[in-house]
């Protein structure tokens, strides 16, 4: 069977209907100020947005009358964008770091796994844990719950950090996965 793939579709933005684009009788009019003119035809709408030299455009289209202000357009756009902007650089992005352990590591490892994990927390960013058995290790799983929870009570003996299981130790196959959190108050 035969796959297909589609490209992802881009956002569609609100866009505002203006001047000629407006096709009701009747609409509810705030002027250039910001104050309620009220209930106007659109002819009388469209003559005032003319003479200041502004556009009409419709805020709110589902308003009975729709409701239309008089703006200058290019400055409304720029402004909703500026918006936009701002908001998606104030959006903090988490990421998840992983560390990777195996059975047979030694307690100098194990400690330098921690310190890379606590840099990891203090940067805001979860932890996935990640244990790999190969071959004969397949056989003691055990040993390898005993290495993650002994990891995770080093990463707990540290004072100011509030680490917490995101997701609990899972097994997948030959693989041990845990995810940590540092829940902050």
């Amino acid at each position: 069977m035969r796959r297909t793939w589609r490209k992802a579709q881009p956002k569609i933005e609100k866009r505002f209907r203006t001047n000629q684009q407006i096709r009701v009788p009747e609409v509810y009019l705030i002027d250039e100020v910001g104050e309620n003119v009220g209930i106007v035809t659109i002819a009388e709408a469209l003559r005032r947005a003319e003479e200041i030299g502004l556009d009409l455009v419709e805020v709110n289209p589902t308003g009975q009358p729709p409701v239309v202000k008089i703006v200058d357009y290019g400055q409304l756009k720029y402004e909703r964008e500026k918006k936009a902007h701002k908001q998606k650089i104030a959006q903090k992005k988490i990421d998840t770091k992983g560390v990777r352990l195996s059975v047979r590591i030694s307690k100098n490892d194990l400690a330098l796994r921690a310190d890379q994990a606590l840099k990891f927390f203090s940067k805001g960013h979860k932890v996935k844990i990640d244990l790999v058995l190969k071959g004969r290790e397949k056989q003691h799983p055990e040993k390898a719950v005993e290495i993650i929870n002994e990891f995770v009570a080093e990463l707990q003996k540290n004072e100011g950090l509030n680490i917490m299981r995101e997701q609990d130790l899972t097994k997948q196959g030959g693989r041990f996965i845990m995810i940590l959190v540092n829940k902050k108050d």
